[in-house]
């Protein structure tokens, strides 16, 4: 019996030493791991510092990295992106239109169709405007009241259209306007400002350049003469309106038996050039010798508007300065 304890007892020794050993093994192998995960760790952020901090580009690396911004900037699609911008705004002005159902722009359109050709045919674009207008604003009223439940029996409308209908009509008109195709031109207001103090003409006449003009020569400002050329203006040119005049004298007097002589010149003092409904282009100083027997005006002082209708290019004021000699 004792024999058979003995080795009871050293079977149990052995064991438990065989346990300690397995995980005293297995604390030690536990530990090793954390340490190299650790260490690990540890290497790879102080690597990581010093790779924030220490690094450096050489030039040609820097100058392939500007290289690559400009290749990436000029490849985005700058035409692409402008087009969904413009798609976006226009979905979006879409979504702010009007949601009227069909029948009722039908019914805007018939009325305010039958309110415009009841008008007479002289009727201008002012009262065209204001007529339609007029027409909103009862409209409007109209079913406002529907919405108040206090409309007659002759105004009939569901609550939710007359609701529809009031925001269409009081804050996107112009969006059901263009909707229902109405569309009338607006009113333009010409006014002329008259800014020269009281007293003073219209357009002033400035001196002409050069030696003054002789009383013979007979000169009116703001004047075109008409007559037969005897000497071709747009080759033919003077200093001053005084040289044109003393032109035409010297061709009167120098004219052979049977010649035009001249008794009208047409001088041109503006640096700008002087306007004729012609196809010519008149140059400053040019000097026209005319003759006529009996001379006739073509323009003074102002073309007319009804000139000027005909004529978008013709300036308010006659540029020519003219005068008709006596032979």
């Amino acid at each position: 019996m004792v024999v058979q304890g003995k080795s009871v007892l050293k079977w149990g020794c052995s064991y438990k030493r065989i346990t300690l050993s397995v995980c005293s093994i297995n604390i030690v192998v536990a530990l090793y791991v954390l340490h190299g995960l650790y260490s690990y760790l540890y290497v790879y952020s102080t690597n990581s510092t010093t790779l924030d901090y220490d690094i450096t580009y050489t030039p040609d690396q820097i100058s392939k990295m500007e290289e690559s911004l400009r290749i990436r900037k000029a490849s985005e699609p700058v035409e692409l992106i402008k087009v969904v911008k413009n798609f976006t705004s226009v979905l979006a002005k879409q979504q702010q239109r009007a949601m009227l159902p069909t029948h009722l722009k039908q019914l805007i359109r018939d009325d305010i169709l039958l309110l415009l050709r009841s008008l007479p045919e002289n009727t201008s674009l002012k009262e065209q405007r204001e007529t339609v207008e007029t027409w909103r604003s009862s409209k409007l009223n109209k079913t406002n009241l529907v919405l108040l439940g206090e409309n007659d029996s002759s105004y009939v409308m569901p609550t939710d259209e007359a609701a529809l209908l009031v925001e269409a009509l009081q804050s996107k008109w112009s969006m059901v306007m263009e909707e229902v195709g109405l569309w009338i031109p607006p009113v333009v207001n010409h006014e002329e400002h008259d800014d020269k103090p009281p007293g003073i003409d219209e357009f002033e006449d400035y001196p002409l350049a050069g030696r003054p003009v002789p009383p013979e020569c007979h000169t009116e400002l703001h004047t075109d003469y008409g007559g037969a050329a005897v000497k071709w203006g747009l080759s033919h040119h003077k200093d001053s309106a005084a040289e044109c005049c003393q032109a035409c004298l010297d061709q009167a007097n120098r004219a052979r038996r049977g010649q035009m002589k001249c008794n009208i010149w047409v001088y041109c003092p503006s640096e700008t050039g002087c306007y004729s409904p012609d196809k010519y282009e008149h140059k400053h100083q040019e000097c026209w010798l005319k003759y006529a027997e009996q001379p006739k005006v073509n323009f003074k002082d102002k073309y007319s508007e009804s000139y000027r209708s005909r004529h978008p290019t013709a300036p308010l004021v006659v540029p020519w300065v003219s005068g008709v000699v006596t032979l």
